[in-house]
């Protein structure tokens, strides 16, 4: 791999762990009564304290059965509300911050308190990111992936709620994004990184791609190399849990070199390492 790649990966490794260094912090500090717009607040801060100036997109939380996207309907259901987290209940913080010109979109699944459904849902996940990885390096195409992963998670008995996102995507690409002192935003998402997706969406339709990973047509094409944010997001009644995190795909004809997650450092990844 060239240098500059090699530290173009570096900076997006170091923001996802910024990211994810948010949420493990935040989600310590929740307790029963707190809301959603006060944890996405607290993770805004958290972040800006570090110097985080601009966002792919602002910090969702979603507690209770907003995690499976109960009822979800209208994008704007998606954004924090005054839902009160109790004992017992799941949480899930998404993030998406831009750093020094690099980006991340991170998801972190939680639980104030045992849940042993919640527990089998983040369990169930590992399978999901092993088939990911193993399909894109036999450049399946995204949409069969897609199909796969939703297979599987039926076999698992439990319900696709990815499919509630905009477009139904499992994934995004994410690029660099230019630093700017001051970048407005258009419902919470930063200008800049949606400039870089919708660049990728005009060139992508010329060229016969997709910078999204959905069950749709746009995406029968083997994966782009590139940096994608994969999240697959399992549902079981009024239950969510999903991980998000960067999947790195290259032009390499070395299978192992092909794809790779960029970190497996994760907090995810080490817990499922310490169930085994």
């Amino acid at each position: 791999m060239r240098d500059e790649q090699t530290w173009e990966l570096t900076g997006f490794r170091e923001v996802q762990r910024l990211a994810y260094a948010c949420a493990e912090a935040v989600a310590a500090r929740l307790k029963p009564g707190v809301t959603e717009r006060e944890a996405a607040r607290m993770q805004r801060e958290w972040l800006r304290a570090r110097g985080v100036r601009d966002w792919f997109h602002l910090p969702f939380a979603w507690f209770g059965d907003r995690t499976a996207f109960a009822g979800f309907r209208i994008p704007l259901q998606f954004f924090p509300t005054d839902r009160r987290l109790e004992a017992g209940m799941p949480f899930i913080l998404d993030l998406a911050p831009v750093y020094r010109g690099f980006t991340a979109d991170v998801g972190y699944s939680g639980c104030l308190g045992p849940n042993l459904l919640h527990d089998r849902l983040l369990a169930d996940l590992a399978a999901h990111r092993e088939l990911i990885l193993r399909e894109v390096r036999e450049q399946r195409t995204l949409r069969e992936i897609y199909e796969d992963v939703d297979r599987l998670m039926m076999r698992q008995g439990y319900a696709n709620r990815h499919r509630a996102y905009p477009f139904g995507v499992v994934a995004h690409k994410v690029d660099r994004v230019k630093e700017r002192r001051w970048s407005p935003r258009v419902f919470g998402f930063g200008t800049q990184a949606l400039k870089g997706l919708a660049s990728d969406a005009l060139h992508g339709h010329r060229d016969g791609w997709s910078p999204l990973w959905s069950p749709y047509g746009f995406s029968d094409h083997p994966p782009r190399p590139g940096l994608w944010a994969v999240e697959p997001h399992l549902g079981f009644r009024g239950t969510g849990a999903k991980f998000e995190e960067i999947l790195v795909v290259t032009d390499s004809r070395d299978p192992e070199q092909s794809a790779f997650w960029l970190d497996d450092d994760l907090p995810h990844v080490r817990r499922w390492a310490e169930a085994v």
